[in-house]
């Protein structure tokens, strides 16, 4: 039996050209937890979303927080998949 890994989607707004920004922090989560995410995906949105959702549950919205500061991100998700990992210099606050 495999253990099933989260998927972790990335909404973004097309309208306002948002996919660099969606990639580089889909590319940036992939290379942290390289075994420990089953998939990121990039959604198309609009409406100016950016949303990021881990197993369906929202984990960031830029309408309510503002865009991720990525060591943030990192450990919002480090604490839902691999809450025992050491994330060097992003762990430092």
């Amino acid at each position: 039996m495999t253990t099933r890994h989260p998927r972790l989607e990335i909404e973004y707004c097309t309208q306002c050209r948002w996919l660099l920004r969606a990639g580089w922090t889909a590319q940036e989560l992939l290379t942290t937890f390289p075994r420990d995410l089953g998939e990121v995906a990039l959604v198309p949105g609009t409406g100016g979303v950016f949303e990021i959702r881990l197993d369906d549950e929202l984990i960031w919205s830029r309408k309510t927080q503002g865009f991720p500061e990525l060591a943030e991100l990192k450990r919002l998700v480090r604490d839902r998949v691999a809450p025992e990992r050491d994330l060097g210099h992003s762990d430092h606050r």
